[in-house]
């Protein structure tokens, strides 16, 4: 299976109040986090999405990684320009860049659960999570959404989603506020 990985990395940062993908967290900006789970995924890409002035970096080696900047921080606008420049791919797992806890061994387990199911999410206490592994037949309706939401509501509205349940909080842990960096 030729899979891509996503990181969405354009976001405001209003509630943090300051960059927060710039932010350390042990001694790595937030958004490294991400990518290195991303990178760990079985994919053959990772595109991150993210506005002027992010820095992302320097990743040598495999998989390449590719940074699309864009100036919307609309999620709907970010998550439509990662898929489209995705395109060829049989899917395209979804990566927060405020998630820096996403066990790596995750996107292994939803590759293989995909099959032919519409994507394939994490589930930790009932909640689902990230990453989310979108299959290419998504795509068409991912290039709907508008505003700033991402693919909750076309997942929602499905029932061949399949769910991989797993007792690691990382699938859920997010940072919004400053004082997150010291609670993960």
């Amino acid at each position: 299976m030729n899979l891509a990985a996503i990181v969405l990395a354009a976001g405001s940062s209003t509630r943090f109040g300051s960059n927060k993908l710039s932010a350390m967290l042990e001694g790595a900006p937030l958004v490294h986090h991400a990518i290195r789970a991303a990178r760990a995924a079985p994919v053959g890409n990772v595109i991150v999405v993210a506005r002027d002035g992010l820095d992302i970096g320097d990743w040598p080696g495999e998989p390449e990684v590719r940074r699309i900047a864009i100036e919307s921080e609309a999620l709907s606008v970010s998550l439509k320009v990662g898929v489209a420049t995705a395109q060829g791919v049989d899917g395209a797992f979804v990566f927060l860049g405020d998630m820096p806890r996403v066990p790596h061994e995750v996107a292994d387990q939803l590759a293989a659960m995909l099959g032919d199911n519409y994507a394939a999410l994490p589930r930790c206490n009932g909640r689902t999570g990230h990453p989310v592994l979108l299959s290419a037949r998504s795509f068409a309706d991912v290039a709907t959404l508008s505003g700033d939401s991402g693919a909750g509501g076309l997942l929602k509205a499905r029932d061949d989603i399949t769910y991989l349940d797993c007792d690691d909080p990382g699938v859920l842990l997010d940072v919004d506020r400053p004082e997150d960096l010291e609670e993960i």
